[in-house]
């Protein structure tokens, strides 16, 4: 693979890892959202 690809545009694995790290994080925020929630009822 060349890395002389435009440099707006970065490659389809790059992309797909941060989509995937994006909604890592939007479950994990969600995750905590839940846990505090159950905690505060507790």
């Amino acid at each position: 693979m060349l890395w002389s690809d435009p440099e707006n545009e970065p490659p389809k694995e790059l992309r797909d890892m941060q989509d995937k790290l994006r909604r890592l994080g939007v479950l994990m925020a969600l995750a905590m959202f839940l846990a505090m929630l159950v905690i505060g009822v507790r």
